[in-house]
């Protein structure tokens, strides 16, 4: 089989139709992904060009090339229109079929219709624009971790020049339909090897995107409070381990806070679930927004929250704990109409230790937490071996107290 024009454009036709029906077939599996079923139509509507392409000679042009082209354009707009899906982005119907009308219009002009290097410019250059344009929202989305996005760019891009390539050697071609010589081109035939190439590249790579993205949407839910959309407990003990052992090397005063909401179960009791689930949203925005990106913050369970702060001192740590706790008490003054009033009591510890374990920094943190809950609530604590000490000395007072049996002292109610 010889790799002439014609070889490959047969060969594209099978290719291009089995790759859309990959991406049609991975849509079903996920049909959450609506870019992969618009990327499998796309695919389909190329392989139905390539097809009416084939045709010339045989039937009209209007059929062979006109409307081969508004195929074709359309193809390319749909990967386009798919690419801003992907990215949550709502699709431009004008947009996307202007190119096709672009080229219906400039049909109808004698003068256009009579130039073959103006076609082949005009054609080259609406596919061109929807590839770069292509390129371009994968670009615009590069904040989401995904690898596969940068070669996707990358191809997108390169097709794109090399498909204005079209426009010199067009115009260098001898243009004679009664011979066909324009497929007898050994640059047309590079250059239809290249499309083959990167059509099925391309759809691999949008594939490996959409697995990419699964897989990084079912890793971030294992680690993220649904809720308050911070890192849940498991995330933040991972981490925190992580990044304590890192700095184990080097290290640095670090402070971790316990922060739990004050008489929280009252407020879903007065207001309901709702106004409690908006309290703690509330909360976890106020916290988050008091720190560094640098600092570790996390939901640990119903409204108790920590945090880590690395390079801090205790009059740092006072300050954005204060900072939080001003500040909720008066993001929650009002909440959705209601007079919640949320306050929180902080506990906090400072190690400057080079040997650290959160477990025990937490604990430490949890004895000044119990202090600022026992004097009374919506205060801010910091651990010391008095207050550590003072809490054993209490429980040894109620153990002694239930076992000669008097009643022990009651417990401040979180």
């Amino acid at each position: 089989m010889n790799l002439d024009v014609n070889t490959l454009f047969l060969v594209t036709i099978y290719v291009e139709a089995i790759l859309g029906l990959l991406l049609l077939f991975a849509w079903a599996q996920n049909t959450t992904i609506i870019a992969l079923a618009v990327w499998g139509f796309a695919h389909l509507l190329r392989a139905g060009s390539i097809m009416l392409f084939g045709l010339y000679g045989s039937v009209s042009n209007l059929i062979s090339i006109d409307f081969a082209n508004v195929v074709l354009f359309t193809a390319f707009a749909l990967t386009w229109t798919g690419a801003r899906l992907f990215d949550h982005r709502p699709p431009r119907p004008v947009l996307m079929f202007a190119g096709a009308l672009l080229w219906l219009v400039s049909s109808r002009i004698p003068a256009f219709n009579d130039s073959f290097a103006l076609r082949i410019l005009l054609s080259s250059g609406i596919v061109t624009a929807y590839t770069w344009a292509t390129a371009y929202e994968f670009w615009r989305g590069r904040s989401e971790p995904l690898v596969s996005r940068w070669p996707a760019i990358f191809m997108l891009f390169a097709h794109g020049s090399l498909y204005l390539l079209r426009t010199p050697i067009g115009a260098m071609l001898p243009w004679v339909p009664a011979t066909n010589q324009l497929f007898e081109s050994v640059w047309l035939t590079v250059l239809s090897f290249e499309g083959l190439l990167f059509t099925i590249s391309i759809a691999f790579i949008l594939l490996a995107m959409a697995k990419e993205r699964t897989e990084h949407r079912h890793k971030t839910a294992a680690l993220v409070d649904p809720l308050t959309g911070v890192a849940n407990r498991r995330a933040f003990l991972q981490d925190g381990e992580a990044q304590l052992k890192r700095q184990a090397a080097d290290p640095h005063p670090t402070a971790v806070m316990l922060l739990d909401l004050d008489n929280f179960k009252s407020i879903n009791d007065r207001f309901g679930h709702a106004i409690g689930d908006r309290t703690l949203e509330i909360f976890a925005d106020v916290a988050s927004g008091s720190m560094r990106h640098i600092d570790l913050f996390g939901r640990l369970g119903g409204e108790e929250f920590a945090a880590l702060l690395r390079d801090t001192n205790r009059e740092r740590a006072m300050a954005v704990a204060e900072q939080i706790r001003v500040g909720f008490a008066e993001a929650t003054r009002e909440v959705e109409g209601r007079p919640v009033g949320a306050t929180v009591s902080i506990g906090i510890v400072i190690s400057h230790d080079a040997v650290l374990d959160l477990s025990a920094l937490l604990a430490q943190a949890d004895h000044a937490l119990y202090r600022a809950k026992d004097s009374g609530r919506n205060r801010i604590e910091i651990a010391s071996i008095e207050l550590i000490l003072d809490r054993v000395r209490r429980g040894v007072d109620e153990a002694s107290a239930a076992s000669s049996g008097g009643k022990p002292a009651a417990k401040s109610a979180a």
